[in-house]
């Protein structure tokens, strides 16, 4: 069964953005879109995420067709088996790194794994507020923060945007071999280049017709 079926999605706000877009995703496989500014990648990604209604299409997460389910369904799925990560990292400035990374553990009752911190370079920090942290660190911690929950799906709107190029290399390693192991998928949103070719399949949305 796929896990992400996108099917005749068209989505316009004072201006089109996409038309007819179509595409399935299985397990171990990743998408990325590119873009120009304006093009609707970040709309897209919200619409595939539970997070916006698209105009016309239909949007199937394992199976179901999310909007067609009700508010408490759509927020079951989100908060069990969809990881977002944002360009904005909706880090809690006032609790620590760990702390952070506790709330998810909260959610999912899943345990803070110490090899996943390891991975991301972040064991050092783990006990400083986040305002103190710098903007790599702030987002390692909350792609870290996101894969405590174990999620099926990761939705990623420019994850690598506050990190040197070979951090950001690294961090998608951690992405690309998490996918792998959890048998999920992952639909990337970013303007570099050379991060979305790593992907199974990778789409210029300003070019229209998507798969």
């Amino acid at each position: 069964m796929p896990l992400i079926e996108a099917k005749n999605i068209s989505h316009s706000f004072d201006y089109p953005l996409f038309n007819d877009i179509n595409f399935t995703l299985n397990e171990r496989e990743s998408m990325s879109i590119t873009g120009v500014s304006g093009s609707g990648k970040s709309t897209l990604m919200h619409i595939l995420s539970t997070m916006l209604k698209p105009n016309s299409g239909e949007v199937k997460l394992f199976g179901k067709n999310i909007y067609s389910l009700n508010q408490k369904e759509l927020i079951k799925i989100r908060r069990e088996k969809l990881g977002i990560i944002f360009q904005a990292h909706y880090l809690f400035r006032g609790l620590s790194a760990y702390e952070n990374l506790e709330l998810s553990t909260i959610l999912t009752g899943n345990e803070i794994d110490g090899e996943l911190i390891e991975k991301f370079k972040i064991q050092k920090v783990m006990q400083q507020k986040v305002g103190e942290l710098s903007g790599g660190q702030q987002q390692r911690v909350s792609i870290a923060r996101v894969l405590t929950k174990k999620p099926k799906i990761i939705f990623a709107d420019e994850p690598t945007g506050n990190l040197d190029k070979k951090t950001a290399n690294e961090v998608m390693d951690i992405l690309f071999g998490y996918v792998q192991d959890v048998n999920g998928v992952l639909f990337l949103v970013t303007h570099e280049k050379e991060l979305a070719k790593r992907c199974k399949y990778s789409k210029d949305l300003s070019i229209k017709g998507l798969l």
